[in-house]
């Protein structure tokens, strides 16, 4: 939604007075500013200044001054967004908050911690570890993203099959709204029936309705056991006939059902070569069980139901903390097999998958360019990968012809990577007009001036 007041340039004199209003650093050096021109996706843009809040009332300040100048604010964590949403639109501040990176509170006995924005997820896995805990989120940029974006951008990762995506594990949090207020949403109760959820208008809005400046993260029992194996895929193979049987199978103790193509796989292989993963398509699976015994059973019983579908290669058992890392630099290791490219993020229900496959791979055909996919297979959830300039007007249309085609099928534009810059024409296609006016209303009411990452998430009204 652009802003209902005109934007002006902002001079030396408007800079110096918002480092007046904050006790924490504002930067304009050429370096400062270049280390946040852009995120993980194709997309950049200058800023005016990085400043670093040291807390809450510096939020509040920076708002206020915000609002006062008309200039924008972008919150940014580790800037791992593929969807172009941590990059600065108009004249902006850059809102730095990986400096939040602590762990303030840890209640393991209710399951819950409270933690900073800026806290990277997997520094947050080790500190919940000695405390036989662990927090299930852990998207493929878990050793960069912060709780703050995975917060921002709904996101998931491999452990999403069983443990559902971050906003199931958000309990409660503190935020400073773009009209200068700071509010706390949520509880620590285990349930509640207070109205509607709030809470979840925040989750996944993508620093567009206000500034988080707690976390309070809700937490699970780590598993007795857990073990990673991979499994060749033949060609033949149907990937949405092999998600379906897994998904909808009892006493399996699958947490995790991930896909990696051939070329995906060998790139896998080549940087860790300890593993022993094959060049040949894979499924990456995770099984949790009380102890080795139950472990060795339902390994069994998931290889039987994957020979069933026509998927019988024997089994390689891996680390799992290695896997996943190693997965989630996928997107990262096809940088250097094919270059730039259309990262796409998509999902439809487990009964068309097939179709979604069979309709990449004939975009890919028809626009004539390379095409690699990965993804996370039991939830119908895919990342397609085509070889063309994803900022030109191929590259354009190969992500418009992607996500609508997920759309006719009955999902989603975009699964866990969020709205950003790069999908905001298809966010009323999906919804409907009914639906981004209400969320176009709450942004207003939240965002009166228009400053909060401004050109993201909503649609010109």
């Amino acid at each position: 939604m652009g802003s209902r007041r005109s934007r002006t340039g902002v001079t030396v004199a408007g800079i110096a007075a918002l480092e007046r209003s904050v006790r924490g650093t504002v930067a304009r050096d050429p370096k400062s500013l270049a280390r946040v021109v852009s995120d993980a996706s194709p997309l950049s843009a200058p800023a005016l200044a990085v400043v670093a809040p040291v807390d809450a009332e510096d939020v509040l300040a920076i708002v206020a001054w915000a609002r006062k100048a008309r200039v924008g604010l972008v919150p940014r964590g580790g800037g791992t967004s593929l969807a172009g949403g941590a990059v600065p639109v108009g004249p902006t501040v850059v809102v730095d908050l990986a400096a939040w990176n602590t762990v303030v509170e840890v209640n393991a006995s209710e399951g819950w911690a409270r933690v900073g924005p800026g806290l990277v997820n997997l520094d947050f896995q080790r500190a919940l570890q000695p405390l036989g805990m662990f927090f299930p989120p852990n998207p493929g940029s878990w050793t960069r993203s912060t709780l703050g974006g995975n917060l921002g951008t709904n996101a998931s990762g491999p452990r999403s099959f069983r443990y559902g995506p971050t906003r199931t594990w958000i309990r409660a949090l503190e935020i400073v709204l773009g009209n200068g207020r700071r509010v706390r949403l949520g509880t620590r109760a285990l349930k509640r029936s207070a109205g509607p959820d709030l809470l979840s208008f925040v989750v996944g809005s993508e620093g567009t309705l206000g500034i988080v400046t707690e976390i309070t993260a809700r937490l699970a029992p780590l598993p007795q056991v857990r073990e990673a194996f991979v499994v060749p895929v033949p060609p033949t193979a149907r990937l949405g006939a092999v998600a379906s049987r897994l998904s909808q199978a009892a006493g399996t103790g699958l947490s995790a059902v991930e896909y990696v193509d051939g070329t995906c796989a060998s790139a896998m292989a080549e940087r860790r070569r300890s593993l022993h993963l094959t060049g040949e398509a894979l499924l990456l699976l995770e099984i949790e069980a009380d102890d080795a015994r139950q472990a060795a059973r339902r390994r069994a019983r998931v290889l039987e139901m994957l020979s069933s579908e026509g998927v019988s290669s024997p089994a390689t058992e891996v680390a799992p903390e290695a896997l996943w890392t190693l997965r989630g630099e996928a997107g990262t290791l096809l940088d250097a097999t094919i270059g730039p490219r259309v990262r796409e993020d998509v999902a439809v229900p487990l009964g068309r998958l097939d179709e979604l496959v069979e309709a990449l791979r004939r975009i890919a055909s028809e626009e004539g360019m390379g095409y690699h996919l990965y993804g996370h297979l039991g939830e119908g959830s895919l990342h397609p990968n085509f070889a063309v300039d994803p900022t030109g007007e191929r590259g354009n249309r190969v992500r418009a012809r992607v996500v609508r085609t997920a759309l006719a099928l009955g999902g989603t534009v975009s699964a866990e990577h969020g709205i950003g810059l790069l999908k905001v024409p298809f966010l009323v296609e999906e919804l409907g007009p009914g639906a981004v006016d209400w969320l176009v209303a709450v942004k207003r009411w939240c965002d009166p001036d228009g400053i909060l990452n401004p050109g993201k998430v909503y649609p010109e009204r």
